[in-house]
């Protein structure tokens, strides 16, 4: 007899009985989120040249990401609230507005705004094309359909720097805003035409409004440290951020819709030494993908097409690195948690004497050893912590996962563009400040990426 699961599937069925028109409308909600980043970054230097935004560098990418952690953790109430079709197309819109204040602006302030009102609505988006995935499709189609959900991100690597690049180098950077708000409008029509409406149904737990709060104040004390005159203000408030950023753990154990299982406070614990691991190694590494770029831009020649796929070799060598140790077994797992963590740190470490002193080929290399030790160490990390938790904390702990990568890459963004500034890039970025600033920049990551390494250390032996 051929069980329900083993009988499953081909595209052809996936795809078949009028799905297909759906299944491309959940991937192009995917490809709005996913082409951010990269994107973003390869055309940071000519938004800058252009509004006057060195000294805010960081803040384009903490605000997307600091939008999208608050729509993240409102998304599946938002559904339940509105149902999936009116929810898409209001985070659909959302997006759509954010491209167009920040493709439409004259200077950074309403730049940022739009930036964090785009990570809002992406935020939304890909939650509830999650939702969506298990509302419109089959059980037993779940993994052909997640695995090409999935692979939508690979194809943002590659056409992304892409996409970036080729409006930068014409110095056209809005242009991509333009194009991205059309797509948000565009998926916003297909949802009230594909979507079924759906009841409303009752909410059962008010939002996480005192934590997100919390959250917001701490990465904003850290990005804030960038802008004081003095040296002692800015180290107060960037010491304030981390003591809120702690205070959110405690307070989070505490409330009665959590956004982190409730052994997270405890230091001895596995989760706490996951999210730590993933905090701290997404601080320590979104550097790179913040400066990056416009560092290679001006100290290696390379224009914004190159530099952008430099950056990109990081998330593409996570990929080919995480498929090729899927299917290690379990006695190997806390090894491949340390390789992956040493070779992140050791990556951040070359970053510092790569981007001022070496070459492209010796920067790609350093890329590929902090991609390569993500792809090495995360899946098996987020093994740990989910047998680590009760089944009824499950759903919270995996949630927790992304909204954790956001968190430390928001906070990290902040930090970098705080540093950078204190380095002289807040004035511009040119050859003298380059080469002199990129050592420490990097640099000063690399004890950041030193605690998550203790961290993955400690998770391997729990």
């Amino acid at each position: 007899m051929t069980s329900t699961a083993a009988r499953a599937t081909g595209w052809k069925e996936v795809l078949g009985g009028g799905r297909l028109p759906r299944f491309a409308l959940l991937c192009l909600g995917i490809w709005l989120n996913a082409a951010d980043a990269l994107m973003t970054s390869t055309i940071m230097p000519s938004v800058a040249r252009d509004i006057g935004g060195y000294a805010y560098f960081g803040w384009a990418i903490a605000a997307f990401m600091l939008g999208s952690v608050i729509a993240g953790t409102s998304a599946g109430q938002f559904s339940l609230r509105f149902g999936v079709r009116r929810a898409m197309v209001v985070a659909a819109l959302a997006y759509s507005a954010g491209c167009v204040i920040s493709a439409a602006s004259p200077e950074i302030a309403s730049f940022l705004i739009g930036r964090l009102l785009q990570g809002i609505g992406a935020g939304w988006i890909v939650g509830l094309c999650y939702v969506a995935v298990g509302t419109m499709f089959p059980e037993h189609m779940l993994a052909r359909v997640l695995a090409a959900v999935s692979g939508v991100w690979g194809i943002a690597t590659l056409l992304s720097p892409l996409i970036g690049g080729l409006f930068a180098e014409g110095s056209l950077w809005r242009w991509p805003f333009w194009l991205f708000a059309l797509q948000g409008v565009a998926f916003a029509l297909a949802a009230m035409k594909l979507l079924d409406g759906g009841g409303v149904a009752r909410i059962r737990h008010s939002l996480p409004l005192r934590q997100l709060a919390v959250l917001t104040v701490g990465i904003l004390c850290i990005a804030a440290a960038g802008l004081v005159p003095d040296v002692m203000r800015a180290v107060l408030l960037g010491i304030s951020g981390l003591a809120v950023l702690i205070f959110f753990v405690w307070l989070d154990g505490r409330s009665p819709v959590p956004l982190l299982p409730r052994q997270t406070g405890m230091p001895s614990s596995i989760p706490a030494a996951a999210y730590t691991m993933i905090f701290m190694l997404s601080a320590g590494t979104i550097s790179f993908g913040v400066y990056g770029a416009a560092i290679m831009q001006v100290l290696q020649g390379s224009s914004p097409l190159v530099a952008g796929y430099v950056i990109g070799v990081e998330a593409f060598a996570w990929t080919v690195t995480s498929l090729l140790v899927a299917g290690a077994g379990a006695r190997w797992h806390s090894l491949y948690i340390r390789i992956g963590a040493s070779l992140i740190v050791a990556g951040v470490a070359g970053l510092a004497f790569a981007m001022p002193y070496g070459s492209i080929a010796e920067i790609i290399a350093c890329a590929v050893l902090q991609g390569g030790g993500f792809g090495f160490c995360f899946a098996f990390m987020t093994r740990r912590l989910l047998a680590s938790v009760t089944t009824e904390e499950r759903a919270v702990a995996s949630s927790a996962v992304p909204t954790m990568q956001l968190v430390g890459g928001a906070a990290g963004s902040a930090g970098a563009s705080a540093i950078a500034n204190f380095l002289g890039f807040g004035q511009g970025i040119d050859a003298a400040t380059a080469a002199s600033g990129s050592f420490w920049l990097f640099a000063c990551f690399v004890p950041v990426a030193a605690v998550g390494w203790l961290a993955a250390w400690r998770l391997a032996r729990l």
